[in-house]
């Protein structure tokens, strides 16, 4: 156990190193609430990251939601967002992580939110709710991946020279004006100088990609990873509606709109939130094996986002480990959900797990829903991973 703690630990430093990584979430939870069929009497298991996917999911009445990261500074975030939930008029609510940038957040921040904070979390918000109150740079081009997408606005308007045209294309009224915008400054976008940028590692580092996962898509998608970006750019801006895609909207412009916001942001919710399904998420700084292992109950949903893609190469023993303990903690009729930036996820094939005494391949014990899956992944409005797994687990 103690060796597999230190091999979690080098992963977690390898790939997030002391940042704040995630700002936001960039899965999108609504291919994931057709895909998980949430119930009243479910337990959800889901990676942290920025949390917004969390309150998402207990938005569905689940008897409960676990997030678990290694990363404290996205659990500290999560933890944020409930405080001011509970404690916060809904209009700074909306304030604070609509607009990203919340007047007098110190002031907030010492009243009425910080009380509500774990010691660690008030010792990384006592240092960092800075973050919030600049309203020319908001929360969302903050830590690394807000960072990158400060940059690429830069870039967008100081070389590319097209920011009138990207404002136009974010807040266009039909899909067929979207389209026509797109096409008209796409070449524009794709200059020798941004295929550079985004062929260097520490760009994508920026992002939480780390190496194994460049090399699935360098290695599977025809192009590689900067053919794999262009394509995706292509499918959000010319093949599916921007209007209520929130996701590149806050990179875009800084800050969500209330006709274009995640569900945790919409006043019915807030509501919702309120009135007791924020007390239904709780918050674990660990790994999902080591979580796992400490739970005394059984979890029936688990979306486990695309870490698998990070341990794939070096850390085969570590994703063995977690699929044990998957195995172990799962309840009746378990359903799993999985992200990868690779077109497929045969790394998975050689997992080998231990089931009433007997060692069994994974593929064995999972029934895939591909119809399900390549449906939804066509919709999605993210689109930045190569596939999307639905499996229901059968032991």
């Amino acid at each position: 156990m103690a060796l597999q703690e230190w091999i979690s630990g080098r992963v977690f430093r390898f790939v997030h190193g002391n940042n704040l990584v995630y700002n936001t979430c960039w899965e999108d939870p609504r291919l994931d609430r057709q895909a998980l069929n949430l119930k009243h009497t479910d337990s959800v298991m889901v990676i942290t990251s920025a949390g917004c996917n969390a309150i998402d999911y207990a938005l569905c009445n689940p008897r409960e939601v676990h997030a678990v990261d290694m990363n404290p500074r996205q659990n500290a975030l999560l933890q944020l967002k409930l405080a001011a939930v509970r404690s916060l008029d809904y209009e700074d609510y909306f304030q604070m992580f609509g607009h990203g940038y919340l007047p007098n957040v110190e002031g907030i921040y010492a009243n009425k939110l910080r009380g509500q904070l774990s010691k660690w979390s008030k010792a990384y918000w006592d240092r960092w709710i800075k973050f919030f109150d600049n309203e020319r740079r908001s929360f969302y081009f903050r830590g690394t991946s807000g960072a990158f997408a400060r940059g690429i606005n830069v870039y967008l308007t100081k070389i590319a020279k097209i920011r009138p045209e990207i404002t136009e294309i974010v807040n266009s009224k039909s899909f067929e004006e979207q389209q026509a915008l797109y096409n008209k400054v796409r070449e524009r976008i794709w200059t020798r100088t941004m295929r550079f940028a985004l062929n260097r590692d520490t760009t994508l580092s920026m992002l939480g990609v780390p190496k194994a996962q460049r090399r699935q898509i360098d290695t599977q998608y025809p192009g590689g990873i900067v053919k794999f970006i262009e394509d995706s750019m292509d499918a959000v801006f010319a093949k599916l509606p921007i209007q209520d895609n929130y996701f590149w909207r806050v990179y875009i412009t800084g800050h969500y709109t209330p006709e274009c916001c995640p569900e945790y942001l919409k006043p019915e919710n807030y509501e919702a939130l309120r009135n007791g399904v924020a007390d239904k998420i709780h918050i674990h700084t660990d790994s999902v094996q080591g979580f796992l292992e400490k739970h005394n109950g059984t979890i029936s949903r688990f979306i486990l986002l695309d870490h698998m893609d990070w341990l794939s190469d070096n850390y085969f023993a570590l994703l063995e480990s977690e699929w044990q303990a998957i195995i172990e903690r799962a309840a009746p009729e378990t359903r799993i959900l999985w992200r990868s930036g690779g077109l497929k996820t045969e790394f998975l094939d050689g997992v080998s797990v231990r089931v009433d005494g007997q060692m069994r391949k994974l593929p064995e014990l999972l029934k895939m829903h591909p119809e399900i899956s390549d449906e939804l992944h066509q919709k999605d409005r993210v689109h930045t991973y190569g596939s999307f797994y639905v499996a229901d687990l059968v032991v």
